[in-house]
């Protein structure tokens, strides 16, 4: 079974003491292609080490909105310079809004928010959305900016109808451990409901750990559990699930 973690974090120090000997071991167990994320432009370094350390990990780049208020001209240049220099980067995020922390203003988080969609549109990148209790103002800047976009709602939270909405924009849904617990029933109805053909896999690790190591951290090998819950939700194989979010993911981000 072929996996491909969309949106990880493996930069995060909460991996530092064992990155060296966790991430040579996830090929193997069958996570063939991982996208780590920064969301600042301090995360980049590391993030670039990883992507050229190892053939099947990729990056992607980006202001999270948690630091929308120390978004400067500069870091953003240093984002696209970084893009320039290096063909592993493959995607532009993770940027968005977020209103269950605020740790932004939310008018700057949006100012970013449209600032960022054109930077990936200048780059020919796709996006990668984090969206939290914030989608009334992101539909509202995505219609607005819809032409041209394209990418995934990492992490997806919302509703069918506006899943639905953004499968018409022509972005992707992605579903990590959060689809797995108990109390997710509204996402995991989204999950069934929407087409396999516009879905992502994804682990946000070291964060959202599936069901049943939650409360450990997270990591690409528990990939599977996330693929096996999508797969009994719509009554399918797991292989099935692999296979075509494989494919999805090499479609999106432009890998061969």
């Amino acid at each position: 079974m072929r996996l491909f973690d969309t949106h990880a974090h493996l930069s995060d120090e909460k991996f530092n003491e064992d990155r060296s000997t966790l991430i040579p071991k996830l090929y193997s167990e069958g996570i063939e292609r991982i996208i780590d994320v920064a969301c600042d432009t301090d995360e980049l370094p590391l993030m670039l080490e990883l992507v050229n350390t190892y053939d099947f990990i990729y990056g992607a780049a980006g202001i999270h909105p948690h630091y929308a208020l120390d978004a400067t001209n500069e870091k953003l240049d240093t984002i696209q310079k970084a893009f320039r220099e290096n063909e592993k980067l493959v995607a532009y995020g993770e940027l968005g809004l977020d209103y269950h922390y605020d740790f932004s203003p939310r008018n700057v988080q949006c100012d970013l928010f449209e600032t960022q969609l054109q930077i990936a549109k200048e780059l020919d990148k796709p996006v990668i959305l984090h969206i939290r209790e914030a989608f009334g103002d992101c539909m509202d800047i995505l219609r607005k900016n819809k032409n041209g976009i394209k990418g995934v709602m990492h992490c997806y939270s919302g509703s069918r109808e506006i899943a639905f909405e953004c499968l018409d924009m022509g972005l992707f849904v992605a579903f990590g451990g959060s689809v797995t617990f108990k109390n997710a029933t509204n996402l995991q109805e989204v999950a069934k409901a929407l087409p396999l053909d516009r879905l992502l896999l994804e682990t946000d690790c070291p964060y959202m750990t599936p069901v049943p190591h939650r409360g450990k951290r997270n990591d690409p090998s528990y990939m599977h559990y996330v693929a096996e819950k999508i797969a009994e939700l719509k009554g399918i194989d797991t292989l099935e699930v692999a296979q075509a979010t494989f494919k999805n993911s090499l479609e999106l981000f432009n890998i061969e």
